[in-house]
């Protein structure tokens, strides 16, 4: 269900008409992804097939953590970092957003996100800043409630004391299925200004290949809650189905969208994402011959992935890890990848959940082991800083 709007600013109508030209919404930014012959394996790749004119970074990495800048953090799900300074975490089980002051590790409570009900996979779970926040200080949150996943904005003023520094939430749109698992969760603004949100199909296979159910899929709207436009499928806020659990959503440097995928018992997914795709769940798994279905720029066995956020920096998508507990590294040369994944931390901070551009070539790396699922050691759970290439 879409929450109705009245009003719709000036900013999104010329959204509107960028979009309509073709800037964002056409194929032709989105090519390739599938039809590899690759062999099946762990950790396979795609053959590369973009452009040409793009050169592709070296295919070997490297990665340093720099230090931790904050621990004891319960069950850490999304992180926004604030524009002025500071980073935004949310806590999926206790509701709340937290203020960490990523020089000193300093933490101070934002506020509670009322109306949380977390259970199972579900609760409070990715953040975004509004592209307006400057002037209009909304963040965004993707929450599990006690009927549906629904997706709000607050406002943030960070002159009330802490614990109050959050208003009310307005719910911009609601009514994507809930279950005890695969309930998404990752939102992000798109470089269109537009808002995207990974859903799960909650446990109900048949939902992904639904085009009139929200789940197992990736959605676009505008920041009022309405089907962008130049959606693929008119009136509808569907830009791709066919997914399993969306959690990770990134662009490249041309303003092409990837995300993460989970598999079930075999193969785990980062994808080019293109407007209208079908990824195949549930009839396929990985790649796929069936023609219908758009096959992964890389695939991972589960145990070695399960992926939740990706970030992308430099022309590389890095995967944060939950079962398999290590940050993969993708080079990409368009949409698809040039050369093998390569694991970093394997094992050594447990589950990995999130994954940010901090700027400088580093990102901010969210752990998750105190989420039910991982084994907690001292500190947990952390926020890192991490040096990548």
């Amino acid at each position: 269900m879409i929450v109705q709007r009245r009003v719709v600013t000036a900013v999104l109508a010329a959204t509107a008409l960028l979009l309509t030209a073709g800037c964002s919404s056409g194929g032709e930014r989105l090519p390739g992804g599938g039809g590899s012959t690759a062999p099946r394996g762990t950790a396979t790749a795609t053959a590369p097939s973009g452009r040409a004119s793009e050169s592709a970074p070296p295919a070997k990495g490297s990665v340093k953590v720099l230090r931790t800048v904050a621990e004891g953090l319960k069950t850490p799900w999304g992180l926004a970092p604030l524009p002025g300074g500071g980073l935004l975490v949310s806590s999926r089980n206790d509701g709340t957003i937290t203020r960490v002051d990523e020089k000193t590790g300093r933490e101070t409570l934002v506020g509670t996100v009322s109306g949380v009900a977390p259970e199972g996979e579900g609760g409070l779970l990715g953040i975004a800043l509004s592209p307006g926040f400057a002037s209009d200080h909304m963040i965004y949150a993707y929450f599990t409630s006690a009927s549906d996943n629904r997706i709000v904005r607050m406002l943030y003023d960070a002159g009330k004391p802490a614990g109050e520094r959050l208003g009310a939430p307005d719910t911009v749109f609601k009514g994507i299925p809930k279950g005890f698992i695969h309930n998404g969760g990752r939102i992000a603004f798109g470089p269109d200004r537009m808002l995207y949100a990974g859903t799960g199909e909650s446990g109900e296979r048949g939902l992904a290949q639904d085009r009139k159910s929200l789940g197992g899929k990736i959605l676009r709207l505008t920041p009022e809650g309405e089907p962008a436009p130049g959606n693929p499928f008119p009136g509808s806020p569907v830009y791709s189905y066919g997914n399993r659990n969306v959690q990770g959503l990134a662009w490249d440097s041309r303003q092409r969208l990837f995300a993460s995928e989970f598999g079930q018992d075999t193969w785990d997914e980062l994808n080019a994402i293109v407007p209208g795709g079908n990824y195949g769940w549930p009839d396929a798994e990985g790649r796929s011959s069936d023609s219908r279905f758009r096959d992964p720029v890389a695939e991972w066995h589960t145990d070695e992935a399960s992926p939740s956020g990706i970030a992308y920096v430099d022309g590389v998508i890095w995967m944060a890890a939950l079962k398999g507990e290590r940050l993969w590294r993708v080079p990409l040369r368009g949409t698809s990848a040039s050369a093998a994944p390569q694991a970093f931390l394997t094992g050594e901070y447990g589950r990995l959940r999130t994954v940010v551009p901090a700027g400088g070539g580093k990102v901010w790396l969210v752990t998750s082991n105190t989420d039910g699922r991982g084994k907690p050691k001292k500190g947990d759970d952390r926020v890192l800083e991490v040096s990548v290439r």
